[in-house]
């Protein structure tokens, strides 16, 4: 999956607030539930769960956990697709006082492939060292699964009833790959196990470090979603000695080259419009001015283009589509008589898929090239940051970390929000975990999360269930 640790902040510059005296003292858990969040970790960690291997080992590790804590059968629900048995799911209602939708709290089983001679330390063991722990899924994103399995053990030890039901799921196949994604099973074959009022995801939010010193606190409203075509063009072909003005290859590269130059409207939201008012001020720069004039409610558009020249300033900014493949010709002495190319498209909540196509062709301004749809994409629209979700998260957050500023962010990657945000369930990303950003080895060789960065995050994902427990 994609963590949003670097939706804004590889942008920004060096800037800190006076908050590492704040992290230092953040309340950790008692010693006995680091010790079974500890645990829990390692025991995930070392189940393999990739694509190949599924999740199910996992799944059902957590089952007899809350069959043990004391939770019912009946409100600990494995379930897995019939015709992909390895591909698990789990899911865990604890039941409230009242009647009120429930809260459902994500978190994904799977992790991607680490290759043992790549790393440093065995990637499917959990190693402590130097006050890290490794181990695929650390920080990507076993790490959430054992906050949530702990904070569910630990609440039922201390007989919490909440306001309203809360329902975790930990679910399957969220990484590439995946042939059998858990929400979206769930939502289409077993929609009463997670309806909710709201979803809250640990794949992502979280506090966001510079060169070790806290800057802000995320809360993932709203991501992208990508929509994938293939161009085509056809040419007569022929002998390669006599070339002619007729050529696949040049017409799709002339295409292309138009494409590159071509960059879709400025598009804000609710989400970016408030994220860059907001780290305007939170790391001033030389960008501060134009970030806060771009989120005004009629955006300067000079600043947004002074904006734009920044990669990832410029992916916030509006849809992108980029070529990623590309073939062409059938030998290397004859003209070729195909072409193609795949592009990818990244869409901004709130644009379509008409939209994006119709875009792309009048750019590529060829009726000779084809553009066909690979997949209808998923939509995945703007979970409102409102001020009642905002406060909530906030006074949260402050309650371990005080005066950290906390900002809603859009994520150009995709998660398993997606399929709640698709089926109606607002949706956001919130985790416990501080994480600097040239930290960031999610999918990457010798992963690991921070011992304390971890022992802070099992407090605070206790707390968030209990908080996101009240209706009001």
């Amino acid at each position: 999956m994609y963590k949003p640790h670097v939706t804004l902040l590889s942008a920004l510059g060096s800037a800190v607030l006076p908050l590492a005296a704040a992290l230092a003292a953040a309340p950790l858990p008692a010693a006995a539930d680091q010790q079974l969040a500890r645990d829990m970790l390692k025991t995930l960690v070392e189940i393999n769960t990739t694509h190949e291997q599924g999740s199910t080992a996992a799944a059902k590790a957590i089952q007899e956990w809350m069959l043990s804590a004391g939770f019912a059968p009946g409100d600990v629900t494995f379930i897995a697709p019939p015709e992909h048995p390895a591909k698990g799911n789990v899911v865990v209602r604890y039941r409230g006082k009242h009647s009120e939708k429930p809260v459902l709290f994500l978190g994904h089983l799977d992790v991607v492939e680490a290759k043992p001679e790549d790393w440093s330390v065995a990637p499917f063991m959990l190693t402590e060292k130097d006050g890290w722990f490794y181990g695929r899924g650390t920080i990507d994103m076993k790490d959430g699964d054992a906050a949530l399995a702990e904070s569910l053990v630990r609440l039922k030890r201390e007989r919490f009833v909440p306001e309203r039901d809360l329902i975790v799921a930990f679910t399957a196949d969220e990484e590439a790959g995946g042939d059998s994604n858990g929400p979206a099973f769930l939502l289409k074959d077993h929609p009463e196990l997670i309806e909710a009022a709201m979803a809250v995801n640990l794949d992502g939010g979280g506090g966001n470090l510079k060169n070790g010193a806290p800057l802000y606190f995320e809360v993932g409203t709203s991501e992208k979603t990508y929509v994938t075509y293939t161009l085509e063009t056809t040419s007569a072909g022929g002998h390669g000695s006599l070339p002619g003005p007729d050529n696949a290859i040049y017409r799709l590269g002339d295409g292309l080259s138009r494409l590159e130059a071509f960059k879709f409207p400025v598009m804000l939201t609710a989400t970016t419009r408030a994220s860059f008012d907001r780290l305007a001020t939170v790391d001033p720069g030389p960008a501060s001015a134009d970030m806060h004039a771009v989120a005004q409610a009629v955006p300067d558009m000079a600043a947004a283009e002074r904006l734009s020249r920044n990669v990832r300033f410029n992916a916030l900014l509006r849809t992108t589509c980029v070529a990623t493949l590309i073939s062409g010709g059938h030998a290397e002495n004859a003209l070729p008589q195909r072409a193609r190319a795949t592009i990818q498209c990244r869409m901004m909540p709130g644009d379509s898929e008409a939209n994006v196509r119709a875009q792309l062709s009048a750019t590529l301004d060829d009726p000779a090239i084809k553009v066909t749809l690979d997949a209808p994409p998923i939509v995945s629209p703007e979970s409102p940051p409102t001020p009642q979700i905002m406060g909530k998260i906030e006074a949260l957050a402050h309650s371990m970390w005080p005066g950290v500023p906390v900002i809603p962010t859009m994520a150009t990657g995709f998660s398993d929000d997606r399929q709640t945000r698709n089926a109606g369930i607002p949706s956001y990303d919130v985790s416990g975990v501080w994480m600097d950003v040239d930290e960031n080895r999610a999918h990457g060789r010798d992963e690991r999360i921070g011992v304390q960065a971890f022992d802070e995050s099992i407090e605070f994902t206790y707390r968030l269930l209990k908080s996101m427990s009240r209706t009001k």
